[in-house]
């Protein structure tokens, strides 16, 4: 190749003028980064990194993992995953050492796109023991107002993060937005659809329905004027969260939304590891039923085993990517992705 032939190194290779329209966003990345990660280290977090490629790669029924192979150098072969995210290991790191831990982890799910989803990208993960969900809110919120501008213009919403965020119980949020009491109809999607005055779709279950009403009726109508916490989910949501001992119908769990977009979700974390296999073996068994086809894996032992080591305390997964969407003012997680082919 000649020299007047050869790739100039910004223009060369595939797609460069995109990647050289998008470094604004790019760098404010880098920046709203280095401020999360100097927030969580002054607050005694040490950040820690755990492996990509597991033999269980989460419970969640409708996630759909991306399947590796692992061979030893004597030619054996193990199945691998991408994990979905790093909760099960770093709750591992949590229980040997007692220590808060934070990480930005690259995840994997798959059959996943859109302007908010991308296959793989960043989650923010981070646990604090001794924090309670009341205290791990406000420590999210201190982290917002820390790498955010206090006042933002994004997608119609005018949002304020100075102030106070809103925190709405699921109860309340139902009530308020699709105008029904929600936890005395939990199991019964016959009940959930009269009090919601729509028609069960053909196979629908309580738990379909009430997602479709959160969509559809609730997460519409919050987080628009300020972020919002949509807290204690009803028990059966509980997922990897301890029910609230003073009222079992619900789960201490929270999910953050800002800017008609979901930003986190977090438990103040099951300690109790029978509780966490019965819960496992339900997901397990659900999953099943609607993806027969798909892979299955061993149960993650080594998890339930260090439960019984855990200290009392909180973990939040928040999407990081969609993070620095609000803080560069982009709509599409594509934007803030340095390579996204």
């Amino acid at each position: 190749m000649s020299a007047s032939a050869t790739p100039h190194p910004l223009r060369g290779g595939a797609d460069p003028q995109h990647i050289r329209d998008r470094l604004p966003y790019l760098l404010r990345r880098n920046l709203v980064q280095r401020a999360t990660r100097a927030f969580l280290e002054s607050r005694g977090c040490v950040e820690v990194e755990t492996p990509c490629a597991v033999p269980t790669p989460g419970e969640e029924v409708h996630l759909l993992p991306f399947r590796t192979m692992r061979e030893t150098p004597d030619g054996a072969r193990q199945t691998l995953f991408l994990h979905t995210s790093p909760e099960f290991a770093m709750k591992r790191i949590v229980a040997a050492t007692g220590l808060s831990v934070f990480q930005f982890a690259r995840v994997w799910r798959n059959a996943e796109g859109s302007a908010l989803h991308a296959p793989e990208f960043t989650m923010l993960e981070w646990y604090r023991p001794g924090l309670t969900l009341a205290g791990l809110m406000d420590e999210t919120e201190a982290l917002l107002r820390t790498v955010l501008p206090p006042a933002l213009h994004y997608g119609g919403a005018h949002l304020d993060i100075s102030g106070p965020f809103e925190r709405l119980t699921m109860q309340e949020a139902f009530a308020r937005h699709a105008g029904l009491d929600l936890l005395p109809t939990e199991g019964d999607a016959d009940r959930l659809a009269q009090a919601a005055g729509c028609v069960l779709r053909p196979g629908e279950s309580w738990e379909d329905l009430f997602f479709r009403l959160l969509l559809e009726r609730v997460e519409p109508a919050i987080g628009r004027a300020r972020p919002t916490f949509l807290t204690h989910w009803p028990a059966s949501q509980a997922a990897l969260a301890r029910k609230d001992p003073d009222d079992p119908r619900v789960a201490l769990r929270f999910e953050l939304y800002a800017a008609g977009m979901e930003l986190a979700n977090a438990f103040e974390e099951l300690t109790d590891a029978a509780e966490q296999r019965s819960r496992f073996v339900a997901d397990r068994a659900a999953r099943h039923a609607q993806y027969p086809d798909r892979d299955d894996w061993p149960m993650d032992e080594a998890l339930l085993e260090a439960l019984a080591h855990m200290p009392s305390c909180s973990g939040i997964a928040l999407g990081f990517d969609r993070l620095s969407m609000l803080a560069c003012g982009t709509a599409r997680i594509q934007d803030v992705l340095w390579i996204n082919d």
